[in-house]
Formats: structure tokens, sequence, C-alpha cells
């Protein structure tokens, strides 16, 4: 595959879990999205429907009690899920971020972010 059609994100078939005193309960089923370079995703869904958990999966922020069950995430070709914390840091804000749900009241408004 040429790089120009070569995905810089691919998720495919995720599957988060959260641990609870009743069992475990899973939050997204399957989810699966591919973004090239350049290219700009905006997760949309009901309240409570997965968004903000399988973004905070892509970027390896789940709480304590979640896990990736299943499924992988690749960072231009590189597997993310199961990698040490120590290898999230040095990617989280150099080659790839999250803008949360509520921009105005999470960013600094006159801060350059780009």
């Amino acid at each position: 595959m040429s790089d120009a059609k070569k995905p810089l994100l691919e998720v495919d078939g995720l599957q988060v879990q959260f641990t609870t005193q009743d069992g475990n309960v899973t939050a997204v089923h399957e989810a699966s999205l591919s973004i090239g370079a350049g290219e700009t995703l905006a997760i949309v869904g009901e309240s409570g429907s997965g968004k903000s958990t399988t973004a905070m999966s892509v970027i390896g922020l789940l709480p304590g009690n979640g896990r990736v069950s299943s499924g992988s995430i690749r960072l231009d070709g590189e597997e993310l899920v199961g990698a040490s914390e120590a290898k999230m840091r040095s990617i989280r804000g150099r080659r790839i971020g999250l803008v949360p749900q509520d921009p105005m009241s999470n960013l600094n408004p006159v801060a350059k972010i780009g």
C-alpha cells in the first residue's frame, strides 16, 4: 500500500471493558476506524455510547478499572495495545492528541495547539 493510502491511525475490532463490583461491563464493542495523515475525525453518538472511552483507549488513558479486552490500535503501523506507559507518554502530545468534548473549558483559548 502506498504511503498516500496508508492509514496513520487504525482501530480494528476494539473492545473495552470496565471491572465493576458487579463484574465486567463492555463499554465499547467492536469499534473500528481508520484515519489518514492530515485527516480529522469526529466521533459522534448518543451520551454513553462509548465515544470518550474509544478516544481514551487510543491515547492510552483509560481509568484503572478499564482495559482494552480485544482488538488493535495501530499508529503508523505500530501496535499500541499493550504498550508500556513510558511508550505511550512518548507518543501523547507528540504524535497523537485529543481535543476533549468541551474544548472551551478544557483548552486555553489564547494558547496555540497546532
